[in-house]
């Protein structure tokens, strides 16, 4: 019984040593502040199909799947949430796709830069490739002192790259990584898009 009992504290502290490292409001606004994190994001809200001509916007010149009203809001409030905050951002890699492209500028993010290996792979829906998800799994150890990389991808991405990140990411929800202390990278936290402007410093 005192074995048992002894199993049963040690289980105990593991999570709470488990549950320290997970950060969360003001403690995650300060950790972003240092830099040094990794933000892998799924673009914001867009409907499943191609929108009607005449819904496309000007600058979609393929008349790609692009946010919802519900999206493009969500996006600009990330972005000013971002700002209000003063979280450091240093590079932007996004999906080549129009909606992600999107939730980065609506999120009047700083050079974002297309990146193949975070797409969805056209409108066929192709599976999402080993290589694409082991290219995700080596980024996010990418960790740069003093700002915040992040990326902006799809849901088949992180759930082929990190198979037992439960549940699935929400529309514009980010994943937040950092060092797990052996050189690769843990989740420290993950935020809707539309908790980022609630976030306090």
């Amino acid at each position: 019984m005192k074995f048992c009992a002894g199993l049963v504290v040690l289980f105990a502290l593991a999570g709470a040593a488990l549950q320290a490292q997970t950060l969360s409001g003001p403690a995650l606004v300060k950790a972003l502040h240092h830099g040094g994190y990794v933000i892998v994001m799924r673009h914001a809200s867009s409907p499943p199909t191609k929108p009607n001509k005449e819904d496309t916007t000007l600058d979609n010149v393929f008349g790609e799947r692009q946010l919802d009203e519900p999206g493009m809001q969500s996006a600009t409030e990330f972005g000013k949430a971002l700002h209000h905050l003063k979280i450091p951002i240093g590079d932007v890699l996004t999906s080549p796709t129009y909606r992600a492209l999107e939730t980065a500028r609506l999120a009047n993010l700083r050079d974002p830069r297309p990146e193949a290996e975070l797409g969805d792979n056209g409108e066929s829906m192709k599976p999402i490739t080993d290589a694409q998800a082991a290219w995700l799994r080596k980024a996010v150890t990418q960790f740069t002192p003093g700002t915040n990389t992040l990326l902006i991808t799809h849901q088949p991405n992180i759930a082929k790259a990190f198979p037992d990140l439960m549940p699935p990411t929400a529309d514009g929800e980010a994943i937040v990584f950092g060092p797990d202390g052996k050189g690769g990278a843990a989740v420290v936290a993950r935020i809707k898009i539309d908790e980022w402007p609630h976030l306090k410093g």
